[in-house]
């Protein structure tokens, strides 16, 4: 294992199309843990036969399969990341490294590589609650899908968001803390052909994502 091996938690609803390239990816010493959130495409069987360790959650809810794949993290540093193919997980070890090196949390900044990357309403939705949480003196510009954090710490922190606004209530109570937060530019991709958002892929899940965030705001 590395210097800088981690587990990395990668939520999952019907993303068999995506899991063989993000798999493959993975760093060296780095380990990954699929939370299954109610696929119907085989996506468990996929995520085992690519060497993951696969856990079940069948509380729907992007939140939900985050806490359940910390619980089930035994490293001391645990990522996340989408399971869709549009973050590379070689971009990881940097986050972690900035964690080994003192950072409290390390966040990805995405940088879409083509406009069909990130939809616009997606950008602007994640743009304007960026700008409010730099309002608040957290210095960060995305809603981030890559991070890098102690499991122990982020326990401690109490995040209690099951649904799509766990990533903001996790900002939200870093900067509460006084947590120190690194955010690092990363390359955001079309995701893998065969996956569908279940944010950005539809102006219906934009909206219920800008819902759940204007009540972890609201709180």
């Amino acid at each position: 294992m590395n210097e800088f091996g981690a587990d990395v938690v990668l939520p999952c609803l019907d993303e068999a199309a995506a899991l063989p390239g993000v798999l493959a990816g993975l760093p060296a010493g780095y380990r990954a843990i699929v939370v299954d959130n109610g696929s119907r495409d085989g996506s468990p069987d996929v995520a085992a036969a690519h060497g993951a360790k696969v856990v079940d959650e069948p509380r729907r809810g992007y939140g939900a399969a985050v806490h359940t794949g910390l619980e089930n993290a035994t490293a001391d540093i645990v990522c996340f990341a989408d399971a869709d193919g549009s973050l590379d997980l070689a971009e990881l070890p940097r986050l972690v490294a900035a964690v080994v090196d003192g950072a409290d949390l390390a966040v990805g900044r995405r940088v879409p590589v083509s406009r069909a990357a990130w939809p616009w309403h997606a950008r602007a939705g994640n743009a304007v609650l960026s700008l409010l949480l730099r309002s608040r003196g957290l210095p960060v510009r995305d809603i981030a899908p890559l991070r890098a954090v102690r499991r122990r710490e982020l326990l401690a922190l109490g995040v209690t968001d099951r649904a799509f606004g766990y990533p903001l209530e996790l900002l939200v109570k870093a900067q509460r803390a006084g947590w120190t937060v690194q955010e690092f530019d990363v390359a955001y991709r079309e995701r893998a052909r065969g996956t569908k958002s279940k944010v950005s892929g539809s102006m219906r899940g934009t909206l219920r994502a800008v819902r759940d965030f204007g009540r972890v705001l609201a709180r």
